[in-house]
């Protein structure tokens, strides 16, 4: 277990830290809507929710962009989004948390993938999300946005300390992790192997090799061909993190919800228990926080199991922002092992 001390140590290395993140950037638009201003609309008889509020906030890879920012590394990023009123407000996103967006990709032809989040406020104080609104591709990547992606990785890849790929869009080929920026991550990542490469991805998994991964328990069994059935025991778990590490030559960080993180070789699987929080959580970005926080410890040069603690702790933070993705800043984390510590 990690001392005040040593986390400290870590912890105040980030700063000098410079991570790329390739992947699907996503916006996040939140409409906070009062149902007491609510109206019935004259040409439809519709009840009509009145927005009092809206807010933009990176999502999907864009949400890891914004943890590893809060800990303290310069972010770069390589990604694909549209030349849309969307995109715009990314950009604006990204300006104000200080990314180099250097390796932005603008297509003329694509979306910025939009999740729009109507937040309704009941007159009792209740806030829930309404049907939430979805932008997204639904045709193949063009070649030329392709190879440009791949153009802006190899520019950037060698100034980085390390890289976090975020492989969010379900469909094959219709983002930004595409066949081709994907096979030239891999081989960056075979000469470049003194350097951290660790991957989020919810299908495709198993196709990156050479890379450490950060599956949850149902994308490692998708990733080996099975399907999750029913409650799966640590053992289950640990021996599917196993095989993944055996095939892909790198470490697995498998996390396992409440029960933590398994740190897993192509040996064994070592258990890092999560970190207890009471009362309400919300587990939406959590494994975006866990992907940064692990990311961001082992270019600070933490070993895996420190690193999978980091992730605990800043997962622990971040649960506990409702209704929003939050980020874990590292007077934050602090807090949060001292807590534990007690």
């Amino acid at each position: 277990m990690l001392t005040r001390e040593r986390l400290s140590d870590i912890l105040s290395r980030m700063s000098a830290l410079r991570i790329l993140v390739v992947g699907d950037l996503f916006l996040d638009r939140y409409l906070e809507i009062e149902r007491s201003l609510a109206e019935i609309s004259l040409e439809t008889g519709l009840e009509a929710h009145q927005v009092t509020e809206v807010r933009a906030s990176p999502g999907a890879g864009g949400n890891v962009v914004a943890n590893v920012r809060a800990l303290g590394p310069q972010v770069g990023v390589v990604s694909i989004i549209g030349d849309d009123g969307e995109g715009y407000l990314l950009r604006r996103c990204l300006e104000e948390l200080h990314v180099d967006m250097a390796g932005l990709v603008v297509a003329s032809d694509r979306f910025t993938p939009t999740y729009t989040k109507p937040m309704m406020h009941e007159p009792d104080g209740r806030v829930h999300e309404l049907s939430r609104l979805d932008i997204c591709n639904r045709t193949p990547t063009p070649a030329r946005w392709e190879l440009r992606a791949i153009e802006a990785f190899r520019d950037v890849a060698a100034d980085a300390d390390g890289v976090l790929v975020a492989d969010q869009v379900t469909g094959d080929e219709l983002g930004v992790m595409t066949t081709g920026l994907r096979e030239a991550v891999i081989e960056n990542a075979r000469v470049a192997s003194d350097r951290p490469y660790l991957v989020d991805s919810r299908m495709r998994l198993g196709r990156y090799r050479h890379l450490m991964l950060k599956p949850n328990v149902a994308e490692a069994l998708r990733a080996l061909g099975r399907a999750a059935e029913g409650a799966v025991s640590l053992e289950e778990a640990g021996a599917a993190g196993v095989e993944l590490a055996r095939r892909g030559g790198r470490t697995v960080f498998l996390t396992v919800g409440e029960r933590g993180v398994l740190v897993c070789d192509g040996e064994r699987a070592q258990r890092v228990p999560a970190v207890p929080v009471r009362g309400e959580i919300d587990v939406v970005g959590a494994g975006d926080t866990t992907i940064a926080a692990i990311g961001a410890a082992l270019c600070a040069g933490a070993t895996s199991l420190e690193a999978a603690e980091i992730g605990n702790l800043a997962a622990s933070v971040t649960i506990q922002c409702i209704g929003t993705t939050g980020t874990a800043p590292p007077e934050q984390i602090m807090k949060a092992w001292e807590q534990r510590s007690r």
